[in-house]
């Protein structure tokens, strides 16, 4: 029987939180019953197991970063599109980065939070849809998108970009400018 006040909802709420505390690896259902302050057995009702939990932390945050991304890119086109969707990806990676390490998390076909990870696809095609792009090349463009925001933004949390100058934010724009530049100026060529 589920304790009272305990959701799957609050229980996975609970463990995003950590994951940003602590980090996404090291949030365990040991350490969320400890957060919550219940036993390890009441929270078995409400998350099937590490991995229920872990897939739980990871629809929420892709929920939250679709959601994000959304209404960052409303009423955009072009290269606002994609400096506001970028923008979105590392900003809320810098202020969730346990919800964000969630976000990279490889989902069994069968997982709920495949349909978040869908919507980030779907938006990411609609920001593309102000570049001269073919449909094969978005699938591409798509891609490359999606290397260059999360490279740039795994590096910069793991502290790569400590050490020099200039600051990791001045080189954002520069990348930000040059993936404008590389998406209207692309031709369509063999797949």
């Amino acid at each position: 029987m589920p304790r009272a006040g305990l959701t799957s909802e609050r229980v996975v709420a609970a463990g995003a939180d950590l994951a940003d505390e602590i980090g996404f690896d090291a949030t365990t259902v040991s350490a969320v019953a400890r957060r919550l302050g219940v036993q390890v057995a009441s929270l078995y009702s409400h998350v099937d197991g590490a991995s229920g939990l872990q897939e739980g932390i990871a629809g929420l945050a892709l929920d939250e970063l679709a959601d994000r991304a959304a209404d960052a890119v409303a009423g955009r086109s072009g290269r606002d599109a994609l400096v506001a969707f970028a923008s979105a990806y590392r900003d809320y990676a810098r202020e969730h980065p346990g919800r964000y390490a969630a976000t990279r998390l490889r989902l069994t076909a069968d997982s709920p939070a495949v349909a978040a990870g869908r919507r980030h696809a779907a938006l990411t095609r609609a920001v593309l849809r102000g570049y001269p792009l073919g449909e094969a090349d978005t699938t591409h463009a798509v891609r490359l998108l999606g290397s260059v925001i999360h490279g740039f933004t795994d590096l910069e949390l793991s502290g790569s970009f400590d050490h020099s100058r200039p600051a990791p934010s001045r080189s954002w724009i520069r990348v930000l400018e040059v993936l404008d530049a590389t998406l209207r100026q692309w031709s369509s060529t063999a797949s």
